[in-house]
């Protein structure tokens, strides 16, 4: 039987950044799914490719400064791996009553104007966190029709699927993980939306002063925000929009002042639970 380890990591302090990094470097020891939690993180492995010595090792080598980390593990029966994901991890999201997200082993879906499948291999970009679901909203709330968006930090590719369904012809999705990068693939695949392309790789695969989009959303993180910034906004035209998330509420004002460095005019801020998305035009 295809028995699980599931590993509980608790995180102090609690930063989705650091659990993204982890998320990372966990992957590469034979980890397969993950879920963010408040405390940290959730992440399953076959039995068959779990490394407790590498496991061990990550934990306590972890790169970023600042930050302590335990887990715990316990043995999860195979036959009800599905069960548990689907029980206490992603159930059918309806957003508004405008977008319904879930996986291909839910049953008795809620109808809504956009059916969206997702198959996660690592629960990042379902929808259920705060960010994710500003950014949803944001899209939900702009006439995306004939227009070209750009998705940076896809994940699942959640928010570009969104957007070419809500009208958007001109879609490109970037992500730098080798594993999210094949996962944005097989959902866009799903949703029969095969024109998004999907580039692998940072900041660095954008083609500045070739390419303009429309609508550019990163979800992502405040570092990575901060230092592609200049790049973001060079693939920007005079009334391009961008929708900004994954960092703090205490975050906005250091965004803002590199937001204006790089001729993008601060328009609003949505804000749940510390988490913040900004909205900026390029003048």
């Amino acid at each position: 039987m295809n028995n699980y380890i599931k590993a509980t990591f608790t995180i102090v302090p609690a930063e989705e950044a650091a659990a993204d990094v982890l998320s990372a470097l966990l992957a590469d020891t034979g980890f397969e799914s993950f879920v963010a939690e408040e405390s940290g993180l959730t992440a399953y492995a076959p039995k068959a490719l779990f490394d407790e010595e590498a496991t061990k090792t990550v934990v306590e080598t972890f790169p970023l400064d600042g930050f302590s980390i335990t887990y715990s593990t316990e043995e999860i029966e195979g036959e009800d791996w599905n069960a548990e994901w689907e029980k206490n991890y992603f159930q059918p999201i309806v957003l508004d009553d405008q977008c319904v997200i879930h996986s291909t082993f839910h049953t008795d879906v809620p109808q809504a104007r956009y059916n969206i499948l997702i198959d996660p291999k690592m629960a990042f970009g379902t929808g259920y966190h705060q960010t994710t679901c500003h950014m949803l909203r944001a899209i939900l709330a702009t006439d995306m029709s004939g227009k070209s968006v750009l998705d940076m930090g896809c994940g699942t590719a959640l928010l570009a699927i969104l957007a070419r369904k809500h009208g958007a012809t001109k879609v490109t999705a970037i992500d730098i993980d080798e594993f999210a990068y094949e996962n944005a693939l097989e959902n866009i695949a799903l949703n029969d939306t095969p024109d998004i392309e999907v580039r692998l790789g940072g900041a660095e695969v954008l083609r500045p002063g070739e390419e303009s989009f429309d609508y550019v959303i990163a979800n992502i993180n405040r570092n990575i925000l901060l230092a592609d910034m200049n790049v973001y906004a060079a693939c920007m035209h005079p009334g391009s929009e961008i929708f900004i998330s994954g960092f703090y509420t205490e975050d906005i004002e250091i965004l803002k002042e590199e937001a204006t460095r790089n001729g993008l005019t601060y328009k609003g801020c949505a804000e749940d639970n510390r988490w913040a998305m900004m909205h900026l035009v390029k003048e």
